[in-house]
């Protein structure tokens, strides 16, 4: 499942399907039934986070312990990233990274090992300072906006729509990295995510607007995910009448800035076309907490069982290397594994896994990418 690239000033931008086709090293060895190093690993380096986001998955996790990572365990885990074969590193996860100590030099070592590092972060403490010391050493940062207009944002980010100062601020940092890209030709991607609620049709042109009156390079509008018991209520059935404004909004496009809707996964809805989940192996998630999973949505106690260790109390070569490790990912890609029922809806590893499953029952062989390459091939 592929869909077009979008072509930017910068190169082709892939952020509705997958990059498998780039990492056919890893694929072969794989279906070979190596013991292979994932490609790309999400993660945070704490479980804190000032915003109060209605959509955040993350808040279904709260069992997790909200502590942040100290620097020697994160400089530990760049050297085993490197010394098994990682490619690329996103700081997304279940916490807001820039609040760490360890962000700084976690980004600048990973940069030195060669491993590409992207950041996921509402931009809130994300000051001159430390927006200088990272951004020439990052491959991409993607803001969390959530409503083109402060009140809305406020209200679905923190306290209420009267607290537009944290709107204020994100915009101050975000307009300063896009200068700083800029004044000193960075090759950075910077853009700014909307998780589309159900009901929030009024806020899609306004995100768009603010995208393109910012000057990022990219604003993307993409679904929500829930967990299997749907506890946070989301009606995938009512996108399809926001599916007009949508494209609206994609026609809004300039040539610094691309409007882009995620359509496959709004498409895709609350049941996956597959059972066996094999993507964690290419795309794993790791807590801000140290805790090592298969998934972001097996991060709650609840998922147990799917809980290898934790990097910050062990090493992660060592986590990676037991059987546990390989257990926990053989059991997912069993029979005895049904990701229909037994996990939360459209997980970050979903389209990475379409293409796995497609592939490994000969519905789609996947082939190696074209080149040139596109931008951020290393992040699945």
């Amino acid at each position: 499942m592929m869909s077009a690239p979008v072509d930017t000033k910068e190169g082709k931008l892939i952020l509705d399907s997958h990059k498998l086709s780039y990492h056919m090293d890893r694929v072969s060895a794989w279906e070979a039934g190596d013991r292979i190093a994932p490609i790309s690993v999400d993660m945070s380096l704490t479980r804190a986070c000032g915003a109060m986001c209605t959509f955040c998955y993350a808040m279904v996790q709260e069992s997790q312990e909200r502590r942040s990572i100290k620097t020697p365990a994160a400089l530990n885990l760049v050297e085993d990233f490197e010394k098994i074969g990682v490619r690329s590193v996103s700081l997304v996860s279940d916490g807001e990274s820039t609040l760490s100590p360890a962000y700084v030099p976690f980004i600048q070592h990973a940069h030195t090992a060669g491993i590409d590092v992207g950041n996921g972060t509402n931009a809130w403490e994300w000051e001159a300072d430390k927006i200088e010391q990272v951004l020439p050493y990052l491959t991409w940062v993607r803001f969390t906006v959530a409503a083109g207009r402060p009140q809305t944002y406020a209200k679905m980010m923190f306290k209420g729509p009267e607290h537009t100062d944290v709107f204020d601020r994100a915009m101050k940092n975000i307009q300063y990295a896009v200068a700083l890209k800029r004044r000193e030709n960075l090759k950075v991607t910077l853009g700014i995510q909307m998780v589309l609620m159900p009901g929030m049709a009024d806020e899609i042109l306004p995100f768009a607007k603010l995208g393109i009156d910012l000057g990022v390079d990219y604003a993307v509008i993409k679904h929500c995910s829930d967990d299997e018991q749907g506890s946070l209520a989301i009606d995938y059935s009512r996108y399809e009448e926001m599916y007009s404004t949508l494209r609206k909004a994609e026609d809004m496009s300039t040539e610094a800035t691309k409007i882009i809707v995620k359509w496959n996964k709004i498409n895709d809805g609350d049941k996956p076309p597959y059972k066996r989940y094999y993507g964690p192996q290419f795309l794993l998630q790791i807590s801000g907490s140290g805790l090592v999973a298969p998934a972001g949505m097996f991060f709650n106690a609840r998922y147990s069982k799917f809980h290898i260790g934790n990097y910050a109390e062990e090493r992660f070569f060592d986590i990676w290397k037991s059987d546990h490790y390989w257990r926990v990912m053989e059991y997912l890609s069993s029979p005895s594994f049904d990701a229909q029922t037994m996990m939360g809806t459209l997980p970050i590893a979903h389209y990475v896994n379409i293409a796995l499953d497609r592939h490994i029952r000969g519905i789609e062989r996947l082939r190696p990418g074209e080149n040139p390459k596109p931008l951020h091939h290393n992040f699945l």
